[in-house]
């Protein structure tokens, strides 16, 4: 069987009580994951102080009050495991979603801090890193440019990939206690450039792959 508690993640007391549950009736637990996410697309000069302040308290500091609440109580347990769900976004940064993009960054570093942190108390920390892929994200996302948000709908609703396959990968990457779990080929080949090219040959190579994209969408949109 299965069970579902409701927890906002926005709520610090929501995932405290979560917490007792967990202890009250499974004795502790031994993976957390913490998922919750929500999408703003849109120009640094568009996007409202509000919306700012909507993202990063989901999609920062839920995912700090599910490592910060969980911490002792796998620590007193002797270990466990932290699964944080970042995005390629994290990782390269495309411009029109800087909030996105600062806030899963934000749980990068995070997840990087503490693998050094709780190394000591056996608790291991990934974070996962995935680019476009079958989603309600795009549901409940907020755009301040009805192109970009038709955009990116388009592509999460139309990726090749589904949750199935995103799961089983973060499920055997938790298995082998992975840092980074990076689920999509062309996103890890595009960190690795990032990290060892020289930064103006990488921007070069930005430039180009977001031409070719503004291309395919003025060829569909003129179709």
């Amino acid at each position: 069987g299965s069970d579902a508690i409701a927890c906002d993640v926005t709520r610090d007391p929501d995932l405290q009580a979560a917490a007792a549950w967990l202890q009250r009736h499974w004795g502790g637990v031994d993976v957390v994951i913490n998922n919750a996410g929500v999408a703003q697309m849109g120009g640094i000069a568009d996007a409202s102080e509000a919306d700012w302040q909507w993202i990063v308290d989901i999609n920062l500091l839920g995912v700090v009050r599910g490592c910060r609440v969980f911490t002792p109580m796998l620590r007193a347990q002797g270990g466990g495991q932290l699964v944080n769900i970042a995005s390629m976004a994290g990782l390269v940064h495309m411009p029109h979603a800087a909030a996105y993009n600062a806030t899963k960054a934000a749980v990068v570093a995070l997840s990087e801090t503490l693998q050094l942190e709780l190394e000591a108390d056996n608790i291991g920390v990934s974070v996962v890193c995935p680019a476009f892929f079958r989603t309600a994200l795009a549901q409940n996302m907020r755009a301040s440019d009805p192109k970009l948000e038709a955009l990116t709908k388009r592509l999460v609703e139309r990726a090749r990939i589904g949750p199935e396959q995103i799961a089983r990968q973060v499920f055997e990457g938790v298995q082998r206690r992975e840092s980074h779990i990076l689920t999509h080929p062309d996103a890890r080949r595009a960190w690795w450039l990032k990290r060892v090219l020289p930064h103006a040959l990488y921007m070069k190579l930005m430039r180009r792959q977001l031409a070719r994209v503004q291309a395919r969408i003025e060829r569909k949109a003129s179709s």
